[in-house]
């Protein structure tokens, strides 16, 4: 509430701003005397600015009355944008909340790609990143999840990391309904930062998803045949593992492959895409950003993410980054809605 009370008053204050000076104006001009009319030959009065009337000159017993600036109306417009900027916040992040604690949106993405055997046309993605189960979350937030993907009747399922804020020991019992995660080529999982922001880092969690029949692409790849025809389908691990070993390997996840068919990677950060163009990537899923979040932080994002959300084009190869589905920090998302994707390949 209170950023966007700073928000709100900031951008209040040009209005402000602009409504003070004319103010200002208006009193100056209420304090200047008016022109005294003179008669000339009789007729008509007009202004004589050269010789104007003398002031009348007061008694030493009655002062002249010094002229007051007109408090009530700046206090007016001070309230005003105080009431103004109270509402405004309150009302911000109360929508905010409601869209976070809320039902994710479905975005329905078709995606071309140029090399595309025919009979892959039509393969659809259920991308879903940021989950972030946490204490604040419940069990009922996996649930809808699930519930949510499994209506999608996706032929694959791709969990592009952040999935959760704690220990197994911790958060389990919240992870236990992707169990019944539907798809008809299975559910994949590459980890995010926060996977090594736990306190056992990733290694339980890889372990524990195998349980639940979700399979971690640790910087390797697998084929997904369909009607035919191969799709490449790679993951690789996050940039944020670098400092304990266990960082992203393109080389071991992309070498070797047939280049003459497609190739779809599972990457949390956007800012992967980059050294995933190097390795002739088709497309690229990723999360991360949140979308911001709680904007104008998607402007600071756009500073380090290449793409801040949706589909764009990096170096030859196309990125699809989602929103994610959960939140980080405070439980309130503005302007970037929960989001799980149902992407679907063309030529």
């Amino acid at each position: 509430v209170m950023f966007y009370l700073v928000v709100i008053l900031v951008v209040l204050e040009v209005p402000r701003a602009v409504a003070a000076a004319s103010l200002r104006r208006a009193e100056r001009r209420e304090r200047v005397p008016a022109p005294v009319p003179v008669t000339v030959g009789g007729g008509t009065p007009v202004s004589s600015p050269s010789e104007p009337e003398p002031a009348p000159v007061s008694s030493p017993s009655e002062p002249e009355p010094v002229p007051v600036p007109d408090l009530s109306r700046r206090l007016f417009f001070g309230r005003t944008t105080a009431a103004i900027a109270g509402a405004g916040a309150l009302a911000t992040v109360g929508y905010g909340m409601s869209s976070a604690l809320g039902d994710p949106v479905i975005e329905r993405v078709r995606v071309a790609l140029p090399k595309l055997d025919p009979r892959l046309h039509g393969l659809r993605f259920a991308v879903v990143s940021d989950i972030h189960l946490g204490p604040l979350t419940g069990i009922g937030h996996t649930e809808r999840i699930v519930r949510m993907i499994n209506g999608l009747e996706a032929d694959v399922v791709a969990i592009v990391g952040d999935l959760v804020d704690g220990t197994v020991a911790q958060l389990g019992a919240l992870a236990r309904p992707l169990k019944s995660l539907e798809s008809r080529y299975g559910a994949y999982f590459v980890t995010g930062n926060h996977e090594y922001f736990t306190a056992e880092g990733p290694g339980e969690w890889i372990e524990e998803l195998k349980e639940l029949g979700v399979r971690s692409l640790r910087n390797e790849r697998v084929e997904i045949g369909h009607q035919g025809a191969v799709l490449d389908l790679a993951g690789v691990n996050d940039v944020g593992g670098a400092a304990s070993g266990d960082g992203p390997d393109f080389g071991k996840a992309l070498g070797g492959r047939d280049t003459g068919r497609s190739t779809v990677l599972l990457a949390h950060q956007p800012i992967q895409v980059d050294e995933a163009a190097r390795h002739g990537v088709d497309l690229q899923l990723s999360g991360h950003t949140h979308g911001g979040q709680i904007a104008p932080f998607n402007l600071v994002v756009g500073l380090q993410q290449p793409v801040v959300s949706g589909l764009a084009r990096v170096g030859g190869t196309q990125v699809y980054v989602t929103r994610g589905a959960g939140f980080w920090g405070p439980p309130v998302r503005v302007g970037a809605p929960p989001e799980i994707t149902l992407l679907e390949l063309g030529g």
